[in-house]
């Protein structure tokens, strides 16, 4: 990840004083740098936050620029998000999806002008059960597309679903069966129709 320009020489775990110290090596305590957590965290986290935010989006550009812009912001607040040891997942998690969200709604009038000039041509390499299942997540309300891309592809449990959404756990698991019902409703309607599912 290219950070923004003028963001500082490299800073300390816990310490006031800069370093220079490349992203390698170890500050002269020993502790790692914040440089280095952060791109820790951006190489083991920015695939599997790509690929939720585009599960909600439908939009591989959209989840790229969101997740890189969700970075950006985490990496001037970092010390703050990882203050004793906590996981700046859900935070970059959440800001993503909310850059995405409101990225959608900008551009809603513009993609009300390509629907008059018909659908886009789909993405090549995309098997048909890609295409029919991400179609069936775009017709779910967000709260259950958010709920099922939280809980389903990326394994969270329902307690941290609600507290990632700020929903109750039954709220979670009411937005789960309903999003499991539609998802239902709709794949067999695909395979009536004669498309492969």
């Amino acid at each position: 990840m290219t950070r923004p320009s003028g963001l500082g020489a490299e800073r300390t775990v816990g310490a006031e004083r800069a370093v220079s110290a490349p992203l390698t090596e170890r500050a002269a305590d020993g502790r790692r740098t914040v440089r280095a957590e952060f791109d820790a965290c951006y190489a083991a986290r920015a695939g599997q936050l790509i690929a939720s935010v585009y599960a909600m989006t439908g939009e591989v550009a959209e989840a790229e620029d969101a997740v890189q812009e969700a970075f950006a912001r985490a990496w001037q607040r970092w010390d703050r998000l990882t203050a004793g040891g906590q996981d700046p997942t859900p935070w970059i998690r959440t800001v993503a999806m909310r850059l995405a969200v409101s990225s959608w709604r900008k551009s809603r009038n513009r993609v009300r002008a390509h629907v008059r000039h018909g659908p886009p041509p789909d993405l090549p390499g995309l098997g048909p059960d890609h295409v029919v299942l991400v179609d069936a997540l775009r017709r779910l309300r967000p709260d259950q597309r958010r709920a099922v891309v939280l809980h389903y592809l990326l394994d969270l449990p329902i307690a941290a679903v609600a507290e990632e959404t700020g929903a109750t756990p039954g709220a979670v698991k009411t937005r789960l069966r309903r999003a499991r019902t539609a998802l239902g409703a709709h794949l067999r309607d695909r395979g009536e129709t004669g498309t492969r599912v």
